[in-house]
């Protein structure tokens, strides 16, 4: 069965990130909003099965108000949107690796 999941790794602390938020759209559509769990992962996937339909999908790291709850005084990332193309049957994992002021991201297995 095809899957979307997501982590985040908090660089600057070296350890998953706890509570982050994130948002999926989909054609500027929000299908989904959830927060990172201890591990920087979500509890379960994005989407799964026949709602993972093929197309242009976007994650949002709500990564400014992540590490200002952390005590950053001036985050320089805000909001990270990561596009990505889905298609037909295939799971996706697509991991954030971030600092207040930077991040890297991937097609993940």
């Amino acid at each position: 069965m095809s899957k979307l999941t997501t982590h985040v790794l908090d660089t600057t602390h070296g350890r998953p990130a706890y509570g982050m938020g994130i948002q999926l759209l989909k054609e500027g559509v929000v299908l989904a909003s959830m927060v990172t769990n201890v591990d920087g992962r979500c509890d379960g996937p994005l989407l799964e099965g026949e709602a993972l339909v093929p197309g242009i999908y976007e994650l949002q790291f709500h990564v400014a108000a992540y590490f200002a709850g952390l005590g950053a005084k001036s985050p320089f990332l805000d909001v990270v949107p990561v596009r990505f193309r889905v298609e037909e049957g295939k799971s996706y994992h697509v991991p954030l690796v971030v600092s207040p002021y930077a991040y890297s991201t991937y097609r993940g297995s």
